[in-house]
């Protein structure tokens, strides 16, 4: 234990461990990562290389860089591998967490360093966003090192390149994900120099070096996307998928309210103890130092400026979460672990002590099939039991390192029995049986209905599934080319008396909550 807590690299190294069986045997998503794979596949078809579509639908969503990483992916390997493209979140993850200790090296004791990274890597959306195929956590590693950068000039610890990576860890931030690679530096930046009655030097780090670097790097990209887009393209990408969304925007609307919501959901099992101590550090004013301010500022104007655009979802405070848990563990040895604290940490422990009889006495788990999933629930309800008594024994440090650890291990047993539950996750295994059924009985059609986003299952199918409607299924000159597969979801079977009556007397086969149903002649 001693070895673990002290060993930087072996702590990662079993991080990494923990998680890894995820990225092995997990299949790929519907709702996003299937597009992700179709959009770079097409890319690569078309010969394309700033701009993307989608089955032929322009789709100016994102950026192109983790595109790119998907397309290399695919160029490198000959296939779509989930564990190299988990390798760029997971890794973001851990630039984030190394970036944010080396911050508070010389503030946070060893011990409690290890505290404050175990309390990022096991909040539940940090690690959960570190486990899908997203971007999210690549743009919040390149705004974390461009805010680090920042306060390293502006405490006068700058190195010598600082004033060129600063600009360049922002375009990278904008390159991952958009506008909040820039907006979140800016605004944090420009609300603490004011603070600080210091905004006038607000051209020291944003002066004409940054300004130049970012217009350059930003007008080579955009001068791709017109070279192989055109203006409409442009347009689409500077306008309805920033200034659109930001203002008055279709997709995901959510009261300015929002992220105050989510933070409790997105920090558990820590927010009751994180968001506390934040709010009772705010109440007495623990601010004292320029980092303590920092983190308070990042946090709170990020929030605000959240708070303010029409689209939200909790996935954007994703960048705040690092400053959050750090300001927290920073607080905490000035607050000197009054009694309260100690509830706050016994309340999520009490939750986990019920993992394994909760796990025990539901009927949505085989245990005899998967006894690991049983293990988990053991070493969960073990490590809330140990967190308890170091609870009473007044030992919070040694209660969260346990906790934490406790909540690894059983990550690490319970990421063995995906296979046995992908067909909840994926439609790899339903795609690959009406491939089979292809083979054996000559179908070439597929179709869908009712379900999001399936025509991303050429990925597995090789040819774009078509949608249907429920007036096509029923239409004399119906434009069903059988035999065909149509795919189906259990929720639309559900709430749909239509679909009902259609699969009647037809050959069904389900994996999860998805089916395909065989459509003779």
């Amino acid at each position: 234990m001693k070895q673990y807590l002290k060993s930087q690299p072996l702590r990662y190294i079993l991080y990494s461990l923990a998680v890894l069986p995820i990225f092995i045997f997990r299949d790929f998503t519907l709702d996003n990562e299937l597009r992700y794979l179709s959009i770079a596949d097409e890319a690569l078809r078309n010969g394309s290389v700033f701009t993307f579509t989608n089955h032929g639908i322009m789709y100016a969503d994102k950026p192109p860089l983790y595109l790119w990483i998907v397309m290399l992916g695919k160029l490198l390997l000959g296939y779509h591998s989930l564990l190299f493209l988990g390798l760029f979140s997971f890794l973001p993850a851990l630039v984030i967490v190394y970036v944010m200790g080396q911050w508070v090296k010389n503030i946070l004791s060893q011990n409690e360093r290890l505290i404050a990274e175990l309390l990022l890597l096991t909040s539940g959306f940090f690690i959960g966003t570190a486990i899908v195929l997203r971007m999210d956590m690549l743009m919040s590693m390149f705004i974390v090192l461009s805010l680090y950068t920042f306060f390293r000039m502006y405490n006068g610890t700058a190195k010598r390149w600082d004033t060129l990576l600063f600009p360049l860890f922002i375009f990278m931030a904008i390159f991952s994900k958009g506008p909040l690679g820039i907006i979140i530096p800016l605004i944090s930046t420009a609300v603490f120099l004011f603070i600080k009655h210091e905004l006038k030097s607000m051209g020291r780090y944003w002066g004409w070096k940054t300004l130049a670097i970012l217009l350059t790097l930003c007008a080579i990209w955009f001068a791709g996307v017109y070279a192989e887009g055109g203006s409409a393209f442009l347009k689409n990408l500077l306008f309805n998928q920033t200034v659109n969304r930001a203002v008055n925007s279709v997709y995901h609307q959510e009261p300015f309210y929002y992220y105050f919501t989510a933070m409790w959901y997105s920090l558990a099992p820590w927010s009751l103890l994180t968001i506390g101590i934040v709010i009772v550090g705010i109440k007495k004013k623990l601010a004292s130092t320029d980092l303590e301010l920092f983190f308070l500022v990042i946090a709170g104007s990020t929030m605000a400026i959240l708070s303010v655009f029409s689209s939200k979802l909790a996935v954007y405070m994703l960048p705040t979460i690092p400053f959050l848990v750090y300001l927290s563990v920073l607080w905490l040895s000035k607050l000197g672990a009054p009694r309260w604290i100690y509830f706050l940490v016994i309340i999520p422990a009490s939750l986990l002590c019920l993992a394994l009889p909760g796990v025990i006495l539901s009927h949505y788990f085989d245990l005899r099939s998967s006894p690991l999933i049983l293990i988990a629930a053991l070493i969960l309800t073990a490590t809330g039991i140990f967190t308890l008594k170091y609870m009473v024994n007044h030992q919070l440090n040694r209660g969260i390192i346990t906790m934490s650890t406790g909540m690894l291990l059983a990550v690490f047993a319970v990421s063995f029995t995906i296979p046995k539950y992908n067909s909840m996750i994926g439609l790899g295994e339903l795609c690959d049986l009406a491939k089979n059924i292809s083979t054996q009985k000559g179908v070439a059609n597929y179709y869908y209905c009712k379900i999001t986003r399936a025509d991303n299952l050429d990925i597995y199918l090789g040819v774009i599934p078509q949608k249907l409607t429920m007036h096509d299924l029923y239409q004399t000159d119906s434009p069903i080319k059988k035999p065909a597969i149509l795919f189906l979801s259990d929720k639309a079977i559900y709430r749909n008396d239509s679909l009902k009556t259609f699969i009647i007397g037809k050959k069904i086969h389900q994996f999860g909550n998805y089916y395909c149903v065989e459509i003779e002649n």
